[in-house]
């Protein structure tokens, strides 16, 4: 198969078009999935999401936050007496797929290209527990947020007749998973992975997923970090044991950059890969396009993750672009094209 190019989401532009216009000029012929571009109040992944709490009937902020670090952005606990509901809860994830898709629509169409599919980046249910609500009441309250992410799931499944891909966006697990020791790490991925199947097990017969591996990107800067790739590969592997049989796993994105962090260049930082197993059809895609790279650089990484897989990676950032500047952006975009063709 020729090597393919992703994004992950975001893309700093003023609108759904121009970021999809961008996105197609840039990578069009490489790419299989394009999302919308997450613009405006969405280029910064959940943050709009949260701050919209802060009038929710059943939610009082505990702690304010400007978003300027990890530890300073705004925490929620339920109000006595009140209790979370899925049906209470709602991100706005469908109606930015009712602005986005007809745009999709048309633009695949004026590129020539019936085979694209629509992706819609979906954050994990824990991730939006954990970030509004700290990590205790997000154990207690997580069924609320399950059920509110697989409402709005199946109805963009249904507004798009099944022709989208759900990215399911899992910073929290890898970083949590990354800080605990080597020993302990294949238990716990085993139960986080549980968690993440378990949304594509509540989603539409036929619905299609891929799996956003993260270790975040606020303001341009790191959640977590690894020693080496051997937490993407514990995590990994887990989610696809686990995966039903009925819904479609596409891919696997993985960083090996973060955020700011170059990936790097030592070999032995890439050698866990050589046990990751994907099931024959599943992508694996690598995040680890950087502009802090050379090209030469960057041909290096390929070839090592290229030979510790036995076939060739297709290529992305490792994360969404809306946390860059445009030329930066553009400097991925560029990368990524050459990363595809030669």
């Amino acid at each position: 198969m020729p090597r393919s190019s992703h994004l992950v989401g975001s893309i700093p532009a003023a609108d759904a078009e121009a970021a999809m216009r961008l996105a197609m000029g840039r990578l069009g012929p490489t790419l299989r999935t394009l999302p919308d571009g997450e613009t405006g109040d969405r280029r910064n992944w959940i943050h709009y999401i949260i701050e919209g709490f802060r009038d929710h009937p059943d939610l009082v902020l505990a702690r304010d936050g400007d978003w300027s670090d990890y530890d300073r952005t705004p925490r929620f606990r339920v109000r006595a007496g009140r209790r979370l509901f899925g049906a209470n809860l709602d991100f706005g994830y469908m109606p930015a797929a009712e602005r986005s898709w007809p745009v999709f629509q048309r633009v695949r169409q004026q590129f020539g290209r019936p085979d694209l599919t629509f992706q819609v980046g979906v954050p994990g249910d824990l991730d939006l527990a954990l970030f509004t609500l700290g990590p205790v009441a997000a154990l207690r309250h997580r069924r609320a947020f399950t059920e509110a992410t697989i409402a709005e799931v199946r109805r963009i499944h249904a507004l798009c007749g099944g022709d989208v891909v759900f990215q399911v966006e899992v910073p929290a697990e890898l970083t949590l998973l990354a800080r605990l020791p080597p020993p302990a790490q294949p238990v716990a991925a085993r139960l986080l992975a549980k968690g993440v199947t378990d949304l594509a097990v509540a989603a539409p017969h036929g619905a299609r997923f891929g799996l956003h591996l993260c270790l975040g990107d606020l303001n341009h800067r790191p959640f977590g970090a690894m020693t080496d790739a051997a937490p993407v590969v514990r995590l990994a592997n887990a989610v696809a044991r686990r995966w039903p049989v009925d819904r479609r796993l596409q891919f696997v994105h993985a960083p090996f950059a973060a955020a700011d962090q170059p990936p790097p260049l030592d070999p032995a930082f890439y050698a866990p890969l050589a046990r990751l197993r994907l099931p024959a059809g599943v992508r694996f895609i690598a995040g680890f396009v950087h502009e802090d790279r050379s090209p030469d650089q960057q041909r290096h990484i390929r070839a090592l993750l290229d030979r510790h897989l036995g076939r060739p990676v297709d290529v992305a950032a490792a994360c969404g672009l809306g946390r860059r500047d445009a030329a930066a952006a553009e400097a991925i975009l560029e990368q990524s094209a050459a990363l595809t063709s030669d």
